[in-house]
């Protein structure tokens, strides 16, 4: 059920006849849309719990048959994967003691509705029955304290047919706010059939970390996947998995493809250069600018493609700009959504916002953003329940 409907209507209208009969040639235009958006309460309510998980940010969804274009249906099975975790009990509006947080975890959805019965949440215990990480680092590169914080993921369908999840090494430097760095960018390789107890686990560091000229990390690849294959349901397949990554203050978008069979070997990876396909990372070219660490890319009814994130990553504008290629160009940002309301107090903070396509209705985005506080713990011991994604729904007409 759908309530507080807080809804928006925008159309926007390129400004003169003749750029439009130019976007015209090559495509619909990146402008022009016209939607409602409203508050989806059964989906931000299905988060909001007072036992074991009580919160997290992340919050990928994965559709396990691999068809990332398709509704999930009453049948479809979806793994959630979170980030930093809360786990614990809260009692009386009240954190109790006793309380963990973990660096991951995920959930498994039955069906494609908000049900709490067909929710099940997921993540590590050590020996003593201790909350853990559901991941933890342990390629070759790994250092002591290194943890992960998880990026999108895809089930290869056309190639070996497991589940692939880019997994962000990260390292704490401060006891402030955002006192993390990243550090290097790994690949897990995952059985999907034993999803979400998963036993096969093989972490491969990936060369897919950016660094300035000087060598210093700027980002990585693995914010957004787009599966544009047969068998993920893409209208217009043509064979490759695009991946893409953020870099730089300024949240620039770049972006690589591979061949589903080649996923694995970097050395077949192709990164878009501004005019076509290079074997050179180096010649990466960014795409379009002012975007967050996670979002996504969806292709809509009209073919357009649509691409939802959290504006400058962590304003409270929910963005979207459109494009007739996944390389672009694209559009400017539409903003669909102020997060505001969300934030009581001065402290909270908003970001990486993203659709979830597979649990959306027809010509409809269903979309996550996160909430946290730049005073954390305090915070959560007056607000236990504010570190939890919310879902809004976005319906174009």
């Amino acid at each position: 059920m759908i309530s507080l409907k807080l809804k928006i209507s925008v159309f926007l209208m390129v400004c003169t006849t003749s750029v439009m009969a130019q976007q015209q040639d090559a495509g619909l235009d990146e402008q022009s849309v016209k939607f409602t958006v409203e508050v989806d309460t059964a989906w931000s309510s299905l988060l909001k719990r007072t036992h074991g998980w009580f919160g997290g940010d992340g919050i990928y969804t994965i559709p396990l048959n691999g068809a990332e274009a398709r509704p999930a249906g009453n049948n479809g099975k979806t793994l959630f994967i979170f980030s930093d975790t809360m786990i614990g009990e809260v009692k009386d509006g009240t954190m109790q003691p006793g309380y963990k947080m973990i660096h991951n975890s995920l959930a498994l959805l039955k069906g494609a509705k908000p049900d709490e019965k067909q929710m099940a949440f997921y993540w590590e215990k050590t020996k003593n029955g201790e909350a853990e990480s559901s991941f933890s680092p342990t390629t070759p590169q790994t250092k002591k304290g290194d943890y992960y914080w998880l990026g999108d993921g895809f089930v290869n369908t056309e190639g070996n047919g497991l589940l692939y999840i880019f997994g962000y090494r990260m390292h704490n430097v401060s006891d402030e706010a955002f006192g993390f760095r990243e550090i290097g960018n790994t690949l897990l390789r995952l059985n999907p059939g034993e999803a979400p107890n998963f036993k096969t686990v093989k972490q491969m560091d990936s060369p897919l970390y950016l660094k300035d000229e000087q060598g210093n990390g700027v980002g990585s690849f693995g914010a957004g996947i787009y599966a544009n294959t047969k068998s993920a349901g893409a209208k217009d397949p043509d064979g490759y998995i695009y991946v893409y990554g953020v870099r730089d203050w300024a949240k620039n978008l770049v972006l690589a493809r591979v061949l589903p069979k080649d996923f694995e070997t970097y050395s077949q990876w192709q990164f878009w250069d501004g005019k076509g396909w290079s074997a050179n990372m180096g010649k990466l070219a960014n795409i379009t600018n002012r975007v967050s660490n996670e979002l996504s890319v969806t292709q809509l009814a009209d073919g357009r493609y649509a691409m939802i994130f959290q504006v400058d990553a962590m304003s409270t504008n929910i963005g979207m700009r459109l494009a007739n290629k996944l390389t672009g160009p694209w559009g400017p940002v539409i903003k669909i959504w102020d997060c505001k309301p969300d934030l009581i107090k001065s402290t909270f903070v908003v970001y990486n916002a993203k659709a979830h396509p597979t649990l959306s209705g027809k010509n409809e985005l269903l979309i996550s953003y996160n909430i946290n506080s730049l005073d954390f713990i305090n915070d959560l011991k007056i607000h236990p329940q504010l570190y939890r994604p919310r879902f809004i729904r976005l319906k174009f007409e």
